[in-house]
């Protein structure tokens, strides 16, 4: 019996060896060389209007912004095609460091503790920090700020001067989010107190909420945005050329005048704040169709993590019940790493280090589907071998007096009982993970709950594009479900 059982485990592990093997000479011969690239490759946070958004008018999902004018100009100037990726702020550099990108334009000022770990270009723009507060609150200089809540973007220019204004100025207490509208939605809560944010984006937000007011900080130093390159980047010289010329010519000056000084999409509304939410959905109407696009990607990821993840859980099931040490061992050992780590950071891990270990620049999606088949196939494997080890012994055992092959018996006898008896334990970890894949937002897909926070930050709202995007959620969970009953019954109709 133990042969039997290593011949099946073999020939799963041989068919899983081609597959990979199969996947790596494609890659290979998709991978770009160093040498004589025509196009280079950009990585952008496109919530910061008006430095980088979404245009998302007819549902399209284009990034438009003052950096993505400045590097479709420099692109054309020095020869290239453009291509623009997007990340979380706090995923720029990292995304560098691994090779990512040939360049990142987000309104990125050159620090000391950032040029550590990247090139820059010269300042190509100039910015003033402001103290975003509830109007009344006299809340207007560093000072001010003594005993209160703070809230600044993780990552960025302003938690660093925030956390030299906290050295100075005692009982501050910083809060650190990972995007300006969480941070707007904090103060308008009552949870932070103020925040300190670019004065650009802090006009948008105001005019959006006129219970809100900003002050400009007085700069002690000096600031600015810059472009940054991976270390030892050949393209730094020719994007300062690019960044002079556009400043003598003009050409830099107009686009300033056509992001700064004309209105955001935000709408400046001329009724006084009203209490509680005031949602008003009549503002995300036009947005919807680009929402809604995110359904077939969110769909597309969980039926392909699923399907993966029944597999991978299946082999390590098999390993599990097998009676060779080794394979148990491991597979025990596989399984408790998945499921005693978050799965936040196995998916940065996968997504950033994968390129640096392999070469392969594997993409967001791709990344994505490969996180969650290997932690749900952890999860999915404890489930599939309490089926199958719930499926009566006896026949097994009159399988194998038949002379019945032991793949055959796990494939056509024991492995159907036990998917139908833990269907509704496969039916919940979908559920799961289609409700998870929200967490490839983090590494820039732009899946449902994505789309609806690229809208939120374009249109200086918070609740209507995600209390939308819950509901969309949700009516996809209910289909799933209802889908499962159907098959649940059906397959109860046969015993």
């Amino acid at each position: 019996m133990h042969k039997r059982q290593f011949r099946l485990l073999t020939m799963l592990f041989a068919a899983i060896l081609v597959i990979s093997l199969i996947a790596v000479q494609s890659h290979s011969l998709k991978a770009a060389s160093p040498l004589g690239k025509d196009s280079l490759t950009m990585v952008t946070s496109p919530d910061y209007p008006p430095y980088e958004f979404y245009d998302t008018q007819g549902g399209e999902r284009q990034i438009v912004g003052f950096d993505v004018d400045i590097a479709k100009s420099l692109a054309q100037k020095l020869g290239f095609k453009l291509n623009i990726m997007e990340s979380d702020f706090n995923g720029l550099i990292p995304a560098l460091q691994a090779n990512r990108a040939d360049f990142v334009m987000a309104g990125m000022t050159p620090t000391p503790e950032r040029k550590k770990n990247v090139d820059f270009s010269i300042i190509y723009y100039e910015a003033k920090d402001t103290i975003v507060a509830p109007k009344n609150s006299n809340l207007k200089q560093p000072p001010d700020l003594a005993g209160k809540k703070v809230g600044v973007q993780l990552g960025t220019i302003q938690e660093q001067n925030a956390k030299k204004i906290a050295q100075k100025v005692k009982g501050i207490q910083l809060k650190q989010l990972n995007k300006v509208p969480e941070i707007i939605q904090e103060i308008k809560s009552g949870r932070i107190d103020a925040a300190i944010v670019e004065d650009t984006v802090a006009k948008g937000f105001a005019q959006a909420n006129p219970e809100l007011e900003f002050n400009v900080i007085p700069s002690e130093e000096a600031s600015g945005s810059a472009i940054a390159f991976p270390k030892g980047s050949a393209f730094v010289q020719p994007f300062n050329q690019g960044l002079q010329q556009m400043k003598d010519n003009g050409e830099l000056e107009k686009l300033v005048t056509k992001w700064f000084t004309q209105s955001t999409s935000a709408p400046t509304l001329s009724s006084p704040a009203k209490g509680g939410l005031n949602l008003d959905f009549t503002r995300i109407l036009p947005e919807i169709p680009f929402i809604l696009k995110g359904i077939p990607l969110t769909l597309l990821f969980t039926l392909f993590s699923v399907f993966l993840g029944l597999i991978w859980g299946t082999v390590l099931s098999l390993c599990k019940i097998t009676g060779i040490k080794p394979l148990t061992w491991l597979a025990n050992a596989y399984t408790s790493v998945f499921r005693g780590t978050p799965l936040l950071l196995q998916l940065a891990l996968v997504y950033y280090a994968t390129p640096q270990l392999t070469g392969y620049d594997i993409s967001a999606l791709q990344a994505g589907v490969l996180t969650f088949t290997l932690n749900s196939g952890a999860y999915m494997s404890e489930t599939i071998r309490g089926g199958i080890q719930a499926v009566d012994k006896g026949q097994t055992e009159a399988a194998l007096s038949m002379g019945v092959p032991y793949q055959l018996m796990m494939w056509d006898i024991i492995l159907p009982q036990a998917l139908k008896n833990i269907l509704p334990a496969l039916v919940n970890e979908t559920i799961g993970l289609l409700k998870d894949s929200a967490l490839v937002s983090t590494i820039g897909v732009v899946e449902i709950l994505r789309s609806a926070q690229i809208v939120g930050a374009n249109k200086y709202i918070y609740f209507e594009p995600l209390l939308f995007a819950g509901f969309i959620y949700y009516v996809l969970v209910m289909g799933l479900t209802f889908a499962a009953s159907v098959l649940e019954r059906r397959l109860r109709q046969s015993e």
